[in-house]
């Protein structure tokens, strides 16, 4: 039998978790969170994906905080012994899953719609781990947008939106993610005492797919193949997102989804929204007005 896609294996699994067949959400709980790196949700979801994915599957939870993808997917017998380049783009044997948390204003509405703080590292459909001797190895990367809500139970907490998105949807130039989330000189012996450093961390904003009205509220699988549908009996295809590409050519992603979609797909170029009138300058730190008025 003919591994499967583990982005899939993983979509299904989740879905199954968070939704009922009539896409009801579950309540779940979470323990407390520890401090403020600590994230009780990433290790909820490592922990489903590694009890319920098929037995040659393997969950691998990032081993602290900082470090992504926050679990990587894997078929150990299927990845040693097999050249980087093919487990560079084989789904079926590896792949990395980073989870980003949402949740929503009193006025209904996604937070962070035009945009998504990924901190220092860019989101990338291919991304970078380590193999067992410490080299490195590239796999392609997933990025899991929920919007985390509060159960009607006391305690409980739920999802309103799901979507396990290729993380080429995002952004495919490895080069610029491998030029950010590299190693970065920082200086040292700054201030007046020279016990200062800066580290000048990028922070960096990209889209979030949840601002897109076709996936917020919905439980969806963002994927580059046109033919899930044909191979799964149990994803239907729900549309389509175009991403445009400067001086290129559109990039097309399939939307799944594990009930029937009523109507004609969508068909959507460019559905994240983003900010118009974006600016190259940054802002300064907020202001301190102290309401006093000296001689000038």
């Amino acid at each position: 039998m003919h591994p499967t896609d583990l982005s899939v294996e993983a979509f299904k699994l989740l879905r199954r978790t968070f939704f009922a067949d009539d896409l009801t959400p579950i309540e779940f709980d979470l323990r407390d969170k520890r401090n403020t790196q600590d994230d009780p949700f990433d290790e909820f979801v490592a922990d489903v994906l590694d009890k319920g994915l098929p037995g040659d599957v393997k969950c691998q939870k990032a081993p602290g905080p900082l470090i992504t993808p926050d679990m990587a997917l894997a078929r150990p017998e299927l990845c040693d012994g097999v050249s980087p380049d093919t487990l560079r783009t084989d789904l079926t044997r590896m792949v990395g899953i980073e989870v980003k948390k949402l949740e929503r204003g009193t006025d209904g509405k996604i937070g962070r719609a035009t945009g998504l703080d990924y901190n220092s590292t860019p989101p990338c459909g291919t991304i970078r781990v380590y193999d067992a001797a410490g080299q490195p190895l590239d796999m392609r990367g997933f990025y899991l947008f929920v919007c985390l809500a509060r159960g009607l139970t006391a305690g409980k907490n739920t999802l309103s939106a799901l979507a396990l998105v290729d993380g080429n949807a995002l952004n495919s130039d490895f080069d610029y993610y491998l030029a950010v989330a590299g190693e970065r000189s920082k200086e040292i012996g700054v201030g007046s005492y020279g016990d200062g450093a800066n580290r000048n961390r990028p922070m960096v904003i990209f889209a979030n797919p949840l601002g897109s009205s076709q996936l917020d509220k919905h439980v969806t699988l963002v994927h580059p193949r046109s033919d899930l549908a044909e191979v799964d009996p149990e994803l239907h295809l729900a549309g389509r997102l175009h991403r445009t590409v400067p001086n290129g050519q559109p990039v097309t992603f399939h939307c799944y989804r594990t009930s029937a979609h009523p109507g004609q797909p969508f068909d959507q170029t460019d559905p994240f929204p983003n900010p118009k009138k974006r600016s190259e300058r940054t802002t300064g730190r907020g202001r301190f007005r102290l309401g006093v008025k000296p001689a000038r």
